[in-house]
């Protein structure tokens, strides 16, 4: 038997779902990096990356829990160009999944703060703004055991927007900013590239409609870097898993198989023409039936045969 200890805490606690701690697709990984993030306090500037590195989430594990988070719809990204031609990667990170449609309507009512140094990362506050001499928990008080607290755990909730909005509101981070790159010319192509996936393999029938630009961007770095479409579209099959194994999210393996760009091989000229070896120079192959590997000789005149097949 199993027995269980709760003390609840009075103080410095986040409210979680059931469904958010049990998901059957959240690895622990996954989990820890949005609970984490969920209970950072009002205003907080920290994004994944750095929760990932706070929380000992090593950088394959960090890569698989925010794919994770990505595809289940718990965080979103999107590109914006800053003043001056600069852009920033704008992460949204919200306790219930969200569709694309919806993420693009808050991440849009969520400017970005200019930040004194452009290394450190641009924010959004999508908590609300902190307030001077609002500290992110309360005062020390006793343990409590065996109860709830005497006040409603949203009044404690640290993430609780001011203004008594959704405690579950979502929240803007921005990685550091890259310099602006010019955008591709074969984006056209790489979108008809990524929309003919579907018919390549049953498995790829599904990729999220959310998802087409995203590839359609790492479909376009290939085509920049000289390789056609049937090249790419081979890449991917050769990475879908054996006949019989489903893939439960495509667009995410699709993401991974474009990730890194290979450098293009350059074929090999043909020769135009072959040169023997001055000891052969003059030979000729027996046409005899009698051999089991070509056989060369040097004919005095015109035979065809060699010396043994003649006789």
């Amino acid at each position: 038997m199993i027995y269980r200890n709760v003390i609840s805490p009075p103080r410095a606690f986040t409210q979680f779902s059931h469904e958010l701690i049990r998901h059957p697709r959240l690895r622990s990984d996954a989990v820890r990096l949005l609970t984490w993030q969920l209970s950072l306090p009002r205003g907080a500037t920290e994004n994944l990356s750095r929760t990932a590195e706070r929380a000992g989430i090593g950088a394959t594990a960090f890569t698989r829990a925010k794919r994770q988070l990505m595809d289940e719809g718990f965080v979103h990204e999107r590109r914006v160009q800053m003043a001056g031609g600069r852009w920033v990667t704008q992460q949204l990170v919200s306790s219930r999944p969200l569709t694309s449609d919806q993420a693009a309507k808050l991440l849009a009512r969520t400017p970005l703060r200019t930040s004194p140094d452009p290394a450190s990362p641009q924010v959004a506050p999508g908590r609300g703004t902190p307030v001077a001499g609002d500290p992110a928990v309360g005062a020390p008080t006793p343990p409590s055991a065996d109860r709830h607290p005497d006040k409603d755990p949203g009044e404690e909730t640290s993430y609780l927007p001011p203004d008594g909005g959704d405690a579950s509101a979502p929240v803007a981070v921005a990685e550091p900013e890259e310099p602006a790159a010019a955008a591709s010319p074969h984006l056209d192509d790489a979108r008809a590239l990524i929309g003919a996936l579907p018919l390549l393999s049953p498995a790829l029938r599904h990729i999220p409609s959310g998802m087409r630009e995203e590839l359609t961007r790492l479909a376009a770095r290939w085509l920049d870097a000289g390789h056609t479409s049937a090249d790419v579209h081979e890449h991917v099959l050769r990475g879908l898993p054996g006949a019989g194994t489903p893939v439960h999210r495509p667009g995410g393996l699709v993401r991974y198989l474009l990730r890194d760009v290979p450098a293009r091989e350059l074929p090999r000229p043909a020769p135009t023409g072959t040169r023997l070896s001055p000891r052969l120079e003059g030979a000729r192959e027996c046409l005899g039936v009698t051999h089991t590997h070509p056989m060369l000789f040097r004919p005095v005149t015109d035979e065809t045969l060699c010396p043994d097949c003649r006789t």
